[in-house]
């Protein structure tokens, strides 16, 4: 059964768009030699990588896609969500493992954390 997350959270589409210029750019390079046509994969799986890869928000779980496969993350086990330098966050889990949350970011944690109906709390 599958159900519907309550937010999806992904990367910019500009990768998505930066894909298709890259593949119509390798057609020319790929229709020269048969031997080249598998230069024609690398923006495809690209593409395909922009459009799957996120975090995806439930009441009581995340779902971290990546180009193949995906992660959940029970909230329970969530003991810390913390930012890097370049302001991606990354969540801590009670086992002392770090899971980057692809496609989160400082700028739109507020709106995960109240999609999965989850309260902030600061440190003291």
């Amino acid at each position: 059964m599958s159900r519907k997350p309550l937010l999806r959270v992904r990367k910019t589409g500009a990768l998505m768009v930066a894909a298709v210029i890259a593949f119509v750019g390798t057609v020319p390079l790929a229709g020269a030699s048969w031997g080249l046509a598998p230069v024609l994969l690398i923006p495809a799986a690209l593409f395909v990588w922009a459009w799957r890869a996120g975090t995806d928000v439930y009441a009581d779980e995340l779902r971290v896609r990546a180009l193949v496969g995906s992660t959940r993350v029970p909230w329970a086990r969530i003991t810390e969500l913390a930012p890097d330098q370049r302001g991606q966050i990354s969540a801590l889990l009670d086992n002392g493992n770090v899971i980057r949350l692809t496609g989160v970011t400082q700028g739109n944690l507020a709106r995960v954390l109240s999609a999965g109906q989850q309260q902030i709390s600061h440190p003291d």
